[in-house]
């Protein structure tokens, strides 16, 4: 196998784990949701530049969080199918890491969108 279908062959794994995060539930949808309306929101306020880099890298922060959360609860869940204590404080972190990463996105959206709702 080539080195170019090497790398081909790793994104369809990289595309796989994607909609793997939005079938096993949770807030994958919410997250989605938000980013189509965000996008929405910054075409009809015609975002400059600057804004769409800072709309744009908030989104991406915020998917790829929850797609690391997704990850480590599918991981824990085949690890220790039963409650364990110590699971459970890593599965809290991980959602933890999403809700500061969706916490600063919101922020980012604030900043960004407030004047042109203000105006």
């Amino acid at each position: 196998m080539s080195f170019i279908s090497k790398r081909l062959k790793s994104f369809s794994y990289a595309f796989r784990g994607i909609g793997t995060m939005f079938s096993a539930g949770g807030n994958a949808f919410v997250h989605a949701f938000a980013t189509v309306c965000v996008v929405a929101a910054g075409l009809i306020f015609h975002l400059s530049k600057f804004e769409w880099i800072a709309v744009v890298f908030a989104i991406g922060i915020v998917l790829a969080a929850e797609t690391f959360n997704t990850a480590i609860e599918e991981l824990a869940d085949k690890v220790s199918p039963e409650y364990d204590q110590a699971i459970g404080k890593v599965k809290d972190m991980a959602a933890g890491a999403v809700l500061w990463c969706a916490i600063a996105a919101a922020i980012v959206g604030l900043i960004v969108f407030v004047p042109h709702i203000v105006s």
